[in-house]
């Protein structure tokens, strides 16, 4: 009897559905797509792994900071810079009258005078100033003078004329408007300023630049003076011992002034008056007979009786 592929004998097992081939384009398509899942499950771990890692590494960082390093909060409101005081006294704002005050101090054993003119105009002159003029508060020398022929040494300019011109010397003091710059530069505006305004320009050694000090070839010691601007506050220094120009300068520069130039030192001729009209002689040395022998000037103002 013939067997039919229907019968199914008591010790045989048959899987019933659909006959396929292997390989076929449904397997592959599935195939295709668990690889797909696979590949994003894979992508989405590392992307993960790489998050976990750097926010470990930003906690480490961290606790070490806080650890070894504490980071300190900027500061909202930072200390101000230290206002640097006057040394002159202007506790009297009421105080109108010209006048010159007269400190003493010692910087770096050197002992110094510092003469302050308070509500004064300042100009040049030429000549010796008349000690019997109460309205001049202080005066001394400025600019130097040729010893062969005793003509002003560099640029120097009286109430718009000029009177001398060259740059000999790198420090410059000009007076425009009432208003005295001291400084250090080859060419200064200044000089063109004074002769238009009717202004006032002389040329010295240079002693403080900005602060820094400035060398100079002379050697050998002597009576020191400077004119000085010390944060806006003018004044006229002198060493009470002969000092070189290095060791004056630098006493400067301790003294915290900004620019200075040099005047004409030594036993050169000078005076002023205190608030109480007291006339003090700085040297009682006269030098008549030279022509442009030179004077700095602080005068009262016409307003002031």
């Amino acid at each position: 009897m013939s067997r039919n592929e229907i019968d199914i004998h008591d010790d045989e097992l048959r899987v019933i559905g659909q006959k396929r081939t292997p390989h076929s384009s449904e397997d592959i398509r599935h195939k295709k797509l668990w690889w797909w899942i696979a590949a994003a499950l894979l992508i989405c771990g590392i992307i993960a792994a790489v998050f976990l890692f750097s926010g470990k590494k930003e906690d480490m960082s961290e606790s070490e900071a806080v650890v070894f390093e504490p980071m300190i909060e900027p500061d909202d409101n930072p200390v101000a810079e230290e206002v640097l005081a006057p040394l002159g006294d202007y506790s009297d704002t009421t105080l109108t009258k010209a006048y010159t005050e007269h400190l003493r101090d010692t910087i770096n054993d050197i002992p110094l005078d510092i003469y302050i003119p308070h509500n004064a105009v300042p100009e040049l002159a030429l000549g010796v100033p008349d000690i019997h003029d109460k309205s001049i508060v202080l005066t001394t020398q400025a600019a130097d003078i040729r010893a062969d022929n005793g003509k002003i040494v560099g640029a120097f300019v009286l109430k718009g004329r000029p009177l001398s011109w060259g740059l000999s010397k790198k420090g410059y003091c000009g007076i425009i408007d009432g208003k005295l710059n001291v400084g250090v530069a080859d060419n200064s505006p200044l000089f063109e300023e004074a002769t238009e305004k009717e202004g006032y320009f002389f040329r010295q050694y240079p002693l403080v630049d900005n602060g820094v000090l400035v060398e100079n070839e002379p050697k050998g010691k002597s009576i020191r003076k400077a004119l000085c601007d010390r944060n806006g506050e003018i004044m006229v220094v002198m060493s009470q011992t002969p000092e070189s120009f290095h060791d004056f300068a630098q006493a400067l520069v301790d003294l915290k002034v900004d620019n200075a130039i040099y005047l004409v030192g030594s036993s050169s001729f000078g005076y002023f008056r205190d608030r109480y009209d007291h006339l003090a002689i700085i040297y009682n040395k006269f030098r008549y007979g030279y022509q442009y022998e030179n004077f700095i000037v602080w005068k009262k103002s016409v307003n002031d009786k």
